[in-house]
């Protein structure tokens, strides 16, 4: 009887390491919970990408959004200075006028020139420039031709004469430079 039961011991003993393996194979296998958890953590990685994809997304459309409500800004702000000055140049002309027909002794004339030269650079502060014509090349994206002279002395196409002063605001032209120009004899 004894040595029964030491066989028998013995052969649990031996058969124990095969259930050990046995146990170890069927931990290799995925319960329910273990695959109902791969499954959840996939699409949990899939819910992760898609909502990463979309912040770069929202990231870009709002750069792009904050660029171009900048660049519209500027322009507004351009083309509201642009109309100011349209309406100011008349003025300006007005005091050009006053300048050349006026006596230089004369106190008035003095502060005319005055106002007149601050009212220069305040416009050439906001970025107003004239432009240059007198002895350029007649460029009809720059002047108005509204007469024409011969004079043998100059090439021709020669912007001879100003009479009314162009401006340019940031290069692009506001008002064309009324100008007379020397033609072929």
């Amino acid at each position: 009887m004894i040595k029964e039961v030491k066989d028998k011991m013995s052969e649990e003993v031996k058969e124990a390491p095969g259930q050990e393996k046995e146990v170890m194979e069927s931990q290799k296998e995925a319960t329910p919970e273990e695959r109902l958890k791969e499954k959840l953590e996939e699409k949990l990685k899939e819910k992760l990408e898609q909502l990463e994809d979309k912040l770069m997304r929202n990231m870009a459309e709002f750069d792009n959004y904050r660029k171009r409500t900048t660049k519209e800004k500027t322009s507004m702000y351009d083309m509201g200075i642009k109309d100011t000055v349209e309406k100011l140049l008349p003025i300006v002309d007005n005091f050009e006028r006053a300048t050349q027909n006026l006596n230089s002794d004369n106190d008035l004339h003095k502060g005319i020139l005055m106002i007149y030269r601050q009212l220069e650079v305040f416009l050439s502060d906001i970025g107003l420039s004239p432009i240059d014509c007198l002895g350029q090349p007649f460029d009809p994206n720059l002047h108005n031709a509204v007469s024409n002279e011969s004079d043998p002395s100059k090439p021709p196409n020669t912007v001879l004469a100003e009479l009314q002063r162009g401006y340019t605001y940031k290069e692009k032209v506001v008002r064309h430079s009324m100008v007379k120009v020397n033609i072929d004899s």
